[in-house]
C-alpha cells in the first residue's frame, strides 16, 4: 500500500478523537458541503449601511517592479541601520518584561554592537494564518481535517479587535482567503470555504516564500502563523532555497506542528513505516527551523487542551516585544548574509544575566530573535 495512503485509512474521528485527544471546548461544526462563503447580511432598507472596518490596502498583492521613469531623482542613506525584534520568554512561555537597554547585547557574525535605539512596549499584531489544507491529510471530517480547523478557529478567537490578519491556504498552491483586515468576520467567512480539499500536493515551501514575500514591506510587528504537518511534496522551491528567502524577508514565522498523537498512535501498532517516520521527522525539523531562523517559535501539540497555551504564547511573543536599531559595524554592502545573536549580560561582569522571580529563584528564559539579515548590495 502506498506509504501515504495509511494515514488516509481512519477510524472514525469521533472514535479516534476519543482514544487520542481530550475534547475540545471550541472547534469547527459539522456542517454541510458548501464552499461558498456566506454573504453578509444586507442593510435593512432605509439604514445606512455599516462602515466597513479598516483595512490595510491590498497588502498580499504581488510586488509590482520598482523601476523607476528615466531621469527621476533618487535618495538612499549610506548608512545601514538594522532593527531586530526580540522576545524575551519564561520556561512557560510568557513575556519577561522591565529588562533594561544596558543588558541587551547584540553580536554581529561575532562582534558586538553599540545599540542605536531601545524601545518595548505592546502593539497590535498584523497576522497572516496560513493553513494546509490538502487532501494528502485534510480529508473531509477526517481527524487532522478536524485538528486543522480547530486550531485555526481557536486562534482567531484569540485576537484582539484592533489586530489585522488575513488568512491563506494551500494545496498544490497557496490561495488568499481573504485580505489584511480587522474585520473579523471577514475571517471567518473565509474559514467556511474550507471543507473539502481539491489536490493532494502540500506544498509548504512555495507557500511560505510567496506570503513572506508579500508581506515584507508591512510596517510593525507582523508575523506568520502557520498550521501544517510540515510536509512538502511538490514545491518549485528547494528547502534551502526556501530557507534563504524567509530570512531575507524578515517576517517571523510561528508553525504549529500537526498529528502529533495521530502518528504516536499509528507508530505504537505498527503501522508506520521507516520511512513515513523519516517523513514526518524531517516535516517538524523544517518547521523548527523555519521558526527558529526567522525569530518565531514552533509547537508540536499532542492534545487539543494544548492549543490555548500555544496562542497565548505566541500572543505574549508577538504583541510585547523589545524593539532594538542599531549601525552595524561593518557597513559593506556585499548582500552577504549576516548572523545575529541576541544574549542578555550584566554589564558589570560580562556574564549571562540571571532573571529572579518574586521569591528571588533564578528564572530560565529564552531569547527569541531573528538568525541573521542579508546586507544590502550595491547597486552598479
Amino acid at each position: 500500500m502506498d506509504s501515504w495512503k495509511r494515514l488516509l485509512i481512519l477510524p472514525a474521528a469521533g472514535v479516534l478523537a476519543g482514544l487520542l485527544f481530550t475534547a475540545a471546548p471550541q472547534g469547527p461544526k459539522k456542517e454541510s458541503s458548501e464552499t461558498v462563503a456566506r454573504p453578509r447580511k444586507k442593510a435593512e432598507p432605509g439604514k445606512p449601511e455599516e462602515p466597513a472596518a479598516p483595512k490595510i490596502p491590498s497588502k498580499l498583492k504581488k510586488k509590482e517592479g520598482k523601476d523607476l521613469p528615466e531621469g527621476l531623482p533618487t535618495f538612499r542613506s549610506d548608512t545601514v541601520t538594522v532593527n531586530v525584534d526580540v522576545a524575551v520568554l519564561d520556561n512557560k512561555g510568557r513575556f519577561i518584561p522591565k529588562i533594561p537597554g544596558g543588558n541587551f547585547r547584540i553580536l554581529e557574525d561575532g562582534v558586538p554592537q553599540k545599540l542605536a535605539t531601545f524601545n518595548m512596549g505592546e502593539a497590535p499584531m498584523t497576522v497572516c494564518l496560513v493553513i494546509e489544507f490538502s487532501n494528502l491529510f485534510q480529508y473531509y471530517w477526517g481527524e487532522t481535517w478536524y485538528q486543522t480547523l480547530t486550531a485555526a478557529y481557536g486562534f482567531l478567537e484569540t485576537l484582539k479587535p484592533e489586530d489585522y490578519v488575513a488568512v491563506v491556504a494551500y494545496d498544490l498552491r497557496s490561495e488568499i482567503l481573504s485580505d489584511f483586515s480587522t474585520d473579523k468576520r471577514q475571517a471567518y467567512e473565509a474559514m467556511q470555504r474550507l471543507r473539502i480539499a481539491a489536490y493532494s500536493e502540500s506544498n509548504l515551501y512555495d507557500a511560505l516564500v510567496d506570503t513572506a514575500d508579500r508581506m515584507s514591506e508591512i510596517e510593525g510587528r507582523k508575523s506568520i502563523v502557520v498550521i501544517a504537518s510540515g510536509i512538502d511534496t511538490f514545491s518549485k522551491l528547494t528547502f534551502d532555497k526556501t530557507r534563504k528567502a524567509l530570512q531575507n524577508a524578515g517576517v517571523p514565522i510561528y508553525g504549529i506542528g500537526l498529528m502529533q498523537a495521530l502518528r504516536e498512535w499509528y507508530d505504537a501498532r505498527g503501522m508506520m513505516g521507516p520511512i513515513q517516520r523519516l517523513d514526518f521527522l524531517q516535516a517538524d525539523n523544517q518547521m523548527r527551523t523555519f521558526a527558529r531562523e526567522t525569530g518565531g517559535q514552533s509547537f508540536f501539540p499532542r492534545f487539543y487542551g494544548e492549543f490555548p497555551g500555544i496562542f497565548r504564547a505566541i500572543s505574549e511573543a508577538l504583541r510585547n516585544q523589545y524593539s532594538i536599531t542599531y549601525q552595524p559595524i561593518n557597513q559593506a554592502r556585499d548582500g552577504r548574509f549576516r548572523k545575529l545573536k541576541v544574549e542578555l549580560v550584566n554589564p558589570a561582569t560580562n556574564e549571562a544575566l540571571k532573571i529572579l522571580d518574586e521569591k528571588g529563584k533564578p528564572i530560565k528564559y529564552s531569547v527569541v530573535a531573528k538568525a541573521g539579515y542579508t546586507a544590502p548590495k550595491e547597486v552598479e
